[in-house]
């Protein structure tokens, strides 16, 4: 797990916390290119939370936690922070984030694990309640994350739960 110290993140301009656990889970990708080491993972994580607080206004990077292709967990906001990532779930869901493009193909192997890795995690460290709901991005929104073909492959996984939720806008 690489450390916000570590991919060299900006301070948030404000931090709410959540009670853990909760009871959603989302998955996400970040529709930009790809990344496959440390230091161009690493400029990624910097230009994402760049966009999401100078041109979205946010007080962070949106996510929890992203996966970057060199199969790295890179930390958002952590286990217990408010997110910016599912609208009208942000306070009761952690959301992991795939850095790169699923509409057409799914993520590498290596990017999987590491994100299954990070569901068990969440499970083991009581961050989602015990029968926590998977969900894709879209199930929320009108939107294409995590990309159809990602989208296709998280509908198999254990405690997918799909939408479209309440609240959910098109």
């Amino acid at each position: 797990m690489v450390p916000r110290a570590r991919w060299g993140a900006r301070e948030p301009k404000g931090i709410n916390y959540m009670q853990t656990p909760v009871p959603h889970l989302f998955i996400h990708h970040t529709a930009m290119g790809e990344c496959s080491d440390f230091d161009s993972c690493s400029r990624m994580m910097r230009a994402i939370q760049n966009f999401h607080m100078d041109d979205r206004g946010w007080d962070d990077i949106g996510y929890n936690y992203l996966i970057g292709g060199d199969g790295r967990v890179y930390v958002g906001r952590g286990w217990n922070r408010v997110g910016a990532h599912t609208y009208g779930f942000n306070s009761v869901a952690i959301a992991f984030s795939l850095m790169g493009d699923f509409t057409r193909k799914v993520p590498s192997d290596l990017m999987l694990n590491a994100t299954k890795q990070m569901i068990k995690c969440a499970e083991n460290g009581n961050y989602v309640k015990t029968d926590y709901k998977l969900h894709g991005h879209r199930d929320a929104k009108c939107t294409e994350c995590p990309g159809s073909a990602f989208y296709a492959l998280i509908q198999k996984w254990p405690r997918f739960e799909g939408g479209p939720l309440p609240g959910y806008t098109c």
